[in-house]
């Protein structure tokens, strides 16, 4: 199998509401997103031939992604009371809601299923939340 690997970054702040031990308090990471994609086969002809896709492609969807995330509170659904966003908001600070706890196995889901729904045959995801610990998702 032919495989590609794309990288991006992006810096943000959650919490874990409900878990017993630091990161229950908002804190901050330098989250590191590896995604692979992969194909049995390559383009036959035409400008990308020879290739899986465009590596431009797939680092700009990547990016995309991470961007979208980038500077902001990343919180679960339902974790915050309606008065708090509302102070967020107001006072100028961005949000992220996603439906999941943030925690990087869920993070890693996250980015798969966003690059799989882009049509690309993702084959793993991998984040890191520091420079030394790492999920990844990938199904088998």
């Amino acid at each position: 199998m032919y495989r590609l690997r794309s990288e991006a970054s992006f810096d943000s702040a959650h919490f874990l509401k409900g878990y017993d031990g630091k990161c229950a308090n908002i804190h901050g990471h330098r989250w590191r997103v590896v995604a692979e994609i992969g194909s049995q086969t390559l383009i036959e002809s035409g400008h990308l031939e020879g290739m899986i896709v465009d590596f431009g492609d797939l680092k700009s969807d990547l990016k995309a992604l991470a961007d979208e995330m980038d500077h902001k509170l990343i919180y679960q659904a339902g974790t915050l009371k309606e008065t708090t966003l509302a102070c967020l908001m107001d006072e100028g600070f961005e949000v992220y809601e996603v439906k999941g706890r943030p925690t990087a196995e869920n993070m890693s889901k996250y980015f798969y299923d966003a690059l799989k729904s882009k049509g690309y045959h993702v084959v793993r995801v991998e984040v890191f939340e520091t420079p030394n610990n790492s999920a990844i998702y990938e199904e088998v």
